[in-house]
């Protein structure tokens, strides 16, 4: 009698899960580096390693041969930005995987609540009246928040009936939500002057930028992402019991309600935050969940960490040929990642007959 033959995927063993985790953070470093010289002007190792050494250790410790100016483009520019692409690619992922358990729908994505229609709005109402001037550099990124936590507020109302919120109104008052405020951020930009910096910057940001990029607002982002996902790994078990369905959860002891709240709300939050600082990035979310789970499988426990170094690298990795593909001028990286995140979507949904 001939054996059942065990698929190599997913990765069934610790040691080939941890393996695939090493190989992944080769590549994040490898991406990185190559981040870090890549661009507009292209820097030599020897200067990015000196640059590097004597800013974080916070003296001379290899002397100052390159030229003026590029100290200012790797510290405060370039290795900003990366870190960046890594925390909004980790971050849109992490949501993307809530997304896809709140809803149980596999085309679910950070933005399937209206969130990220939300947060356009608020951000492009900045730009274009600039009523937030007194706050500077931070009036776009607060306006997106404003936005994301005034769409999910209102997708959540328009979704309870009888003080009951379930997956699928949820959905259908996000597809309302991110309608209309879809149809306001149109509006804002039709209104304006064709053609002015105003529209220019609006449009550009819609499609995703992360030329705005600084070690504050990278900052902010980076402490909502650690503390959204530790909340996360710490209830990896209930988002696997929830996948089987609300009254298997309620069967074994799991408060369906509390967690759910507990997923929108940090869903909301890492979201909001994400879109204000690199406006709109699609199939990040929707494609990278996908793309680990068929390689780790489905348990939260392995696949959150795993998501998080998948996601990260192909931002960075989209964010380097945003800067290097017709160079000097910059593609918006929501271009690349939908360039190649669209065809991978469709060839899962083919591959997998739809199925979750």
């Amino acid at each position: 009698m001939n054996k059942e033959k065990i698929p190599f995927f997913p990765l069934q063993k610790r040691t080939h899960y941890l393996v695939f985790c090493g190989i992944m953070v080769v590549l994040l470093c490898f991406s990185v580096v190559m981040a870090t010289r890549l661009g507009s002007v292209e820097l030599r190792f020897d200067v990015i390693r000196g640059v590097v050494v004597n800013r974080l250790l916070n003296r001379e410790v290899y002397p100052v041969l390159w030229i003026e100016g590029t100290e200012t483009i790797l510290w405060n520019i370039r290795i900003p930005r990366i870190l960046t692409a890594f925390v909004v690619g980790a971050g849109l992922t992490l949501c993307g995987i809530l997304m896809q358990v709140l809803t149980k729908n596999p085309l679910a994505d950070p933005y399937v609540l209206g969130i990220s229609h939300g947060a356009s709005t608020g951000a492009v109402s900045v730009i274009m009246y600039g009523y937030l001037g007194f706050l500077g550099g931070y009036a776009t990124m607060v306006g997106a928040f404003a936005g994301a936590v005034i769409s999910i507020v209102l997708a959540l109302r328009i979704a309870t009936i009888r003080n009951k919120v379930t997956a699928t109104q949820l959905v259908l008052a996000g597809i309302a939500v991110s309608a209309l405020f879809g149809a306001m951020t149109n509006f804002m930009i039709y209104h304006t002057k064709t053609g002015s910096d105003k529209v220019k910057t609006a449009t550009y940001w819609m499609m995703g930028s992360l030329s705005g990029s600084s070690w504050e607002k990278l900052k902010y982002a980076t402490i909502a992402f650690v503390l959204c996902f530790i909340l996360m790994m710490l209830l990896t078990k209930g988002l696997d019991v929830l996948l089987l369905g609300d009254d298997v959860a309620s069967t074994v002891g799991v408060n369906t309600d509390k967690l759910k709240l507990s997923i929108i709300i940090v869903a909301t939050l890492l979201t909001g935050i994400i879109v204000s600082i690199s406006g709109t990035i699609g199939f990040v979310g929707l494609t990278i969940p996908h793309i680990t789970r068929s390689v780790v499988g489905t348990k939260h426990i392995r696949l959150v960490p795993a998501s998080m170094l998948v996601g990260g690298t192909f931002l960075v990795i989209a964010d380097i040929l945003s800067r290097t593909l017709v160079a000097p001028e910059e593609l918006p990286i929501g271009v690349v990642s939908a360039f190649f995140g669209a065809p991978f979507f469709l060839y899962l949904i083919r591959k997998s007959g739809g199925r979750f």
